[in-house]
């Protein structure tokens, strides 16, 4: 098997090669045909987070090098462990990458992706950006019916992403506004979802770059200048505030303009991991009645109901852009300079 790996945080990845292991157990092997790259990806490559100022949260030991990325994964299956069952040798899945140890409450109640010992393939483990991955059951091997396998292979992250964010919004009141932040490949999920899972909000969008805010647009979302003062004065005026906001950046000035654009009672989910800090007066919260919440990815019975929308074709597509395995290092750069619209898979 083949892959590319860091050898060193922040360096450009290198080709590996090592032997191509067989399965025992319950053990899947896939044959990785699709691999997206990711923005998370972006901050284990680098072997740190920004925590806003000068500090910083060092993740370079919770991986041994060399190590390889990549969690979006689509592939068929090469080999079965013998106590593997329910999937077919040859046949296609995507892989549900978020794997946690099985045995803890946090597991026991179905989310592993919050698990405190996780196994999260490209994240703990070996994962895609390669041309084997070993997925521990087959439980984590969904079907995604027609829908075109490379970008089946994003719904695991960005896709999931999107759609536990917004589930976490709840139920919108009539013509209750929606507000994306950040118009990367997980916000642009994040419009097609909103779309599906609200299709009488008013739906806005907000970002930096104009071309991502032009393509809000086609997509039926009013478009927002975050870097005009006068931008959320008038949307608030407008509207009287969002009753959920979604800040796809997590940097202070997403925050800021998420939070600044909510009403009365609304909900700020931050899912973005750009970097930073915030504070804010602590009577503010129960006074405005506001919700900030975390969302880090999905758990496997979101996926599973996110799959069925998206193969019942509620979902629009979003861009994505095939390339090579050893484009690797190069697509990271992209997305570091905030070059890609939409997604970049991998094709080992």
């Amino acid at each position: 098997m083949h892959s590319q790996d860091i050898i060193a945080f922040g360096e450009a990845l290198a080709a590996q090669e090592r032997a191509t292991p067989s399965p025992a157990g319950t053990e899947v092997l896939v044959e990785v045909a699709h691999c997206g790259v990711c923005h998370s990806d972006v901050h284990l490559h680098d072997g740190y987070f920004s925590l806003g100022g000068d500090k910083q949260l060092d993740v370079r030991g919770g991986r041994k090098l060399p190590f390889t990325l990549g969690h979006e994964i689509e592939g068929r299956v090469a080999a079965l462990g013998p106590d593997a069952s329910g999937v077919k040798e040859g046949a296609a899945y995507v892989v549900f990458p978020w794997i946690g140890c099985g045995q803890c409450g946090t597991c026991q109640r179905g989310d592993e992706h919050l698990c405190n010992q996780g196994r999260a393939l490209g994240i703990n483990v070996a994962g895609g950006y390669s041309s084997h991955v070993m997925v521990p059951h087959p439980r984590y091997l969904l079907d995604f019916g027609d829908v075109p396998a490379g970008l089946a292979a994003t719904y695991m992250c960005s896709g999931l992403t999107a759609f536990s964010a917004l589930k976490k919004l709840g139920a919108a009141g009539s013509g209750d506004p929606l507000l994306i932040v950040g118009l990367g490949g997980v916000g642009m999920m994040g419009l097609q979802f909103a779309r599906a899972l609200y299709p009488d909000a008013p739906l806005y969008a907000a970002d930096l770059d104009p071309a991502k805010r032009e393509a809000a647009a086609k997509m039926g979302a009013t478009p927002l200048d975050p870097s005009s003062p006068a931008t959320i004065k008038a949307f608030v005026k407008e509207t009287g505030g969002a009753f959920g906001a979604i800040d796809f950046v997590g940097a202070e000035s997403s925050f800021q303009f998420a939070n600044g654009a909510l009403r009365k009672g609304g909900m700020l989910v931050v899912v973005g991991l750009f970097g930073g800090a915030f504070a804010m007066p602590i009577p503010m919260l129960p006074m405005r009645a506001i919700t900030i919440a975390g969302s880090y990815v999905g758990s496997l019975a979101e996926a599973k109901e996110m799959l069925s929308l998206v193969k019942k074709g509620g979902v629009k597509p979003i861009p994505v852009e095939e390339r090579p395995l050893n484009a690797a290092s190069r697509s990271l750069d992209d997305l570091r300079a905030g070059k890609v619209l939409g997604r970049v898979v991998l094709t080992p």
